[in-house]
């Protein structure tokens, strides 16, 4: 029996427009869905803070059984799943894969945090017991964007719940089932009560409701840098936590005496892995000189033998790009670069959403596919003459979220990862990596810092209450 219904996806009236959700590849109609007003976020967060209280006080186990079914649930619901996300998001089979195993082990990692030590026992100057308790925050609203739909919901979600807490996601409408709507399947199949998950996909007015009620103290954001600073603010406003994790130009440094042979495969598949619609994307190659002119023709020639087309009926390494305004943005910033002097060594054209992995040589400062975050397939390479010129343009730019570094003597790659200042750092491997177990997050514009995995979702999802106990009334001088 199918796990996503049409009749029944949506068990909760919203009282917005109707939004058709389209396949990039084909543009062809997957399903039609009723989109969130910011009336159904009052509604929403009143139903959660009342369901919230009941769920917190179950026992640790109870919660962590049904995340332990989630994640079992997303396995035993796989070929669905991967066929929604390949068609909704324009995934290839294979990241498709990759996002079932995530989501899964992050309802497993989440099921760990139910029962994880909740506080700790103080010392005090007065004859009392002293003790803080980590306790939910009561309900926490998520905004996920389109580009990996099903991590970046479930990584918030999971944790969220297993902590005692309440859920309002909000997915980008264009992925509003793989990204919004599977996750309630899921977790109402697993015995997730009533009223603890609402998905209310919309548009920013929904985010913005989101971010203003008075019942959601904690927002979980993953999107663009821009969109982040206005919650970010708004969220200032009203005194309210907010969680960002936001875009990215990542750099790969490859020195001297790395292995070109076998660093080409890791330097295309950080570029263009989902077509680079990932924040982690290696978007800027530094290079050095001695190896610049070899690099650049390898990876255009493994750029001109990757398929591109569509994932759903064929076997191809790259899919569409989500939509016509995410393509004009990538080809914009391409042809700007080429009128700014940049070389075209590979791709920079397209056919409807299917974008060719784009190589661009000769890029300075301020290219434009290089300066700023294309979120597309595109491969700045640029060279450095020194350990010094490779660390001050790989920290050059406002992000900080992620960085490879490929050399032979990692002693070297790990001293020179201390001088650029990012949230991820690999060693030997390219820029795009991701685990449930593993803190992730970025600084500066990429981000408020790791929030996810172990202690930081015990940080993000929960506040610290302080609490003493004595036997008899405290005395005092008046």
């Amino acid at each position: 029996m199918p796990l996503l219904d049409p009749k029944t996806w949506q068990a909760r009236p919203l009282s917005g427009p109707e939004y058709t959700v389209t396949e990039p590849a084909t543009g062809d109609t997957l399903a039609t869905v009723t989109l969130a007003s910011a009336e159904d976020v009052a509604g929403a967060a009143e139903t959660a803070r009342a369901a919230q209280a009941e769920w917190a006080r179950l026992p640790h186990f109870v919660r962590a059984g049904v995340l332990r079914k989630a994640g079992d649930l997303f396995a035993a619901h796989a070929d669905e799943l991967r066929e929604w996300l390949v068609r909704e998001s324009g995934s290839i089979p294979g990241k498709a894969d990759f996002e079932l195993h995530v989501a899964a082990q992050e309802c497993y990692e989440a099921a760990a945090l139910a029962s994880r030590p909740a506080g700790q026992i103080l010392p005090s100057e007065a004859p009392r017991l002293s003790y803080t308790r980590r306790v939910p925050v009561g309900v926490v609203g998520v905004i996920s964007p389109f580009n990996a739909p099903l991590i970046l919901s479930i990584r918030s979600v999971a944790p969220a719940l297993a902590l005692g807490n309440a859920v309002l996601l909000k997915p980008d409408p264009r992925t509003a089932v793989c990204g919004g709507l599977s996750l309630a399947a899921v977790f109402a199949e697993a015995g997730l009560p009533e009223g603890l998950l609402h998905v209310l996909p919309g548009g920013p007015d929904v985010g913005q409701a989101l971010v203003a009620d008075p019942k959601v103290p904690v927002i979980s954001f993953t999107g663009s840098t821009a969109a982040g600073r206005a919650v970010g603010e708004a969220a200032g406003r009203h005194l309210k936590r907010v969680h960002l994790e936001l875009g990215g130009n990542s750099a790969l440094v490859v020195l001297e005496d790395a292995d070109i042979d076998a660093v080409i495969s890791t330097a295309a598949w950080g570029s263009f892995f989902h077509q680079g619609q990932i924040c982690m994307t290696t978007g800027r190659h530094l290079v050095h000189q001695s190896l610049y002119e070899e690099y650049v023709e390898r990876l255009a020639a493994k750029a001109d033998s990757l398929a591109v087309g569509d994932p759903h009926r064929e076997q191809v390494h790259l899919g569409p790009i989500i939509d016509d305004r995410q393509l004009t943005k990538i080809h914009g910033l391409v042809e700007a670069s080429t009128s700014h002097g940049a070389k075209l060594a590979a791709g920079g054209t397209h056919e409807r959403l299917f974008y060719r992995p784009t190589v661009l040589a000769g890029v300075v400062d301020n290219t434009p596919a290089y300066a700023e975050e294309v979120f597309g397939p595109v491969a700045p390479v640029r060279s450095f003459a020194t350990a010094d010129e490779a660390a001050a343009l790989a920290a050059a730019g406002e992000y900080g979220l992620s960085l490879g570094i490929v050399t032979r003597d990692t002693a070297r790659g790990l001293d020179l990862a201390e001088r650029i200042p990012t949230g991820i750092v690999h060693i030997n491997d390219q820029t795009v990596n991701d685990e449930a177990v593993a803190p992730f997050g970025g600084i500066a514009a990429s981000g408020t810092g790791a929030r996810f995995g172990g202690e930081a979702n015990l940080e993000a999802f929960t506040d610290v209450r302080w609490t003493t106990v004595r036997g008899d009334v405290a005395p005092y001088p008046f």
